[in-house]
């Protein structure tokens, strides 16, 4: 007997961690002198209730996809890829390169070189740790940990004697107008009226929907997902069926490193339209708990990049008009991430347990 569906597994336990993070966070909030209920109005409107909302929250959606996904695929190789800050800064010096020194004629062009060089380039920040890993037995947690803060610094020197623009910011140069990318307001505004006026949600996010799409379409529809997941569900057993684990774990860790990387598309190319210092803003480590939430599933990574492209969209509106601060929404994520990740269990067993009884009543009701 199935202790839980897998629709229940799938949908039910990550909504009741959800329910139970509000719960707390409610709590937090009314301990704080403000009212929760008036405060969650107050997000839905700010990030759902207008085109203005809807563009900042799918804009970071965007980038929560890619970083989803990238934490993901490492997942069902047995592998905590901690690396997606550092592989979408890299990520970004790929989309700087390729928007700055080839002449693209048209954004439609540029935008599939931008995707290949940030997954280039994201992808070659991830090897190195999946080499260390495979070869030598480094904890991927560990050098990926180090490889951000080593890709900050590198950035960073990149910007200031290499690649800066003259002025005194640490930037690169505007891109190229070619290789500006449609923002929603440029697709979506028709005659007087005009949608998601002002906000950075760019075509971008069509090409993290088409990653969710490839991304489900590997783990499940071809020979090599097959092998990560298999992989991931035993090494020995993998090992006996002929997958080499050296392959599995640097190709995985490459996938991961390439889509964590493409994140800069959004927002280096897409919404700066060059490349700064910070870009990425934690967008990588945010990741981790949407794959969490999403359990590795594609479908339920762009689900649970929606919600946290709601919670930083509502975050700043709650900053904005109350006493809240924008920290509050840290401690939320990281209740969501505590409940869906740290806490999992406790949530799953009584609801397996409950529905064991179920089934036990059903089958002795129609004995």
């Amino acid at each position: 007997m199935e202790k839980m569906p897998k629709w229940a597994d799938v949908v039910l336990v990550p909504l009741v961690s959800l329910l139970l993070a509000a719960i707390i966070s409610a709590i937090v909030i009314l301990a704080i002198g403000e009212n929760p209920w008036a405060a969650l109005k107050l997000m839905v409107s700010g990030a759902l209730g207008s085109s203005y909302g809807w563009g900042y929250t799918l804009y970071y959606a965007t980038n929560f996809m890619f970083t989803g996904l990238a934490v993901a695929v490492a997942f069902h190789a047995r592998m905590f890829n901690i690396g997606g800050e550092g592989q979408a800064i890299l990520g970004g010096l790929g989309v700087a390169i390729v928007c700055l020194y080839i002449p693209w004629p048209h954004w439609s062009l540029a935008v599939l070189g931008a995707t290949a060089g940030a997954a280039l380039f994201g992808a070659a920040w991830a090897i190195i740790p999946a080499f260390l890993q495979a070869k030598r037995g480094s904890h991927i947690v560990i050098t990926t940990i180090m490889f951000n803060f080593i890709a900050a610094a590198l950035l960073n020197y990149l910007l200031v004697n290499q690649l800066k623009a003259p002025g005194m910011e640490p930037a690169t140069s505007k891109f190229p107008e070619p290789t500006h990318l449609p923002s929603f307001q440029d697709l979506f505004s028709f005659g007087e009226i005009t949608l998601f006026r002002g906000t950075p949600a760019n075509v971008a996010f069509f090409v993290a929907v088409l990653a969710c799409i490839a991304v489900w379409v590997l783990i499940w529809k071809t020979r090599l997902g097959y092998e990560i997941r298999a992989f991931g569900h035993s090494e020995s057993a993998a090992k006996y069926a002929g997958i080499s684990p050296t392959k599995i774990i640097i190709v995985s860790m490459v996938i991961s490193g390439g889509l964590a990387g493409m994140m800069a598309v959004n927002n280096v190319m897409g919404e700066a339209e060059r490349l700064v210092l910070n870009a990425v803003e934690g967008a990588g480590f945010i990741g981790i708990a949407v794959a969490l939430m999403g359990r590795s599933h594609p479908a339920g990574v762009f689900i649970a990049a929606i919600l946290f492209g709601f919670l930083y969209q509502g975050g700043a509106e709650l900053a904005l008009w109350t006493k809240i601060p924008r920290e509050m929404i840290v401690v939320i994520q990281a209740l969501v991430i505590m409940f869906t990740g740290a806490l999992d269990h406790m949530v799953r067993a009584p609801l397996e347990k409950a529905f064991i009884a179920f089934s036990k009543s059903h089958a002795k009701a129609e004995g």
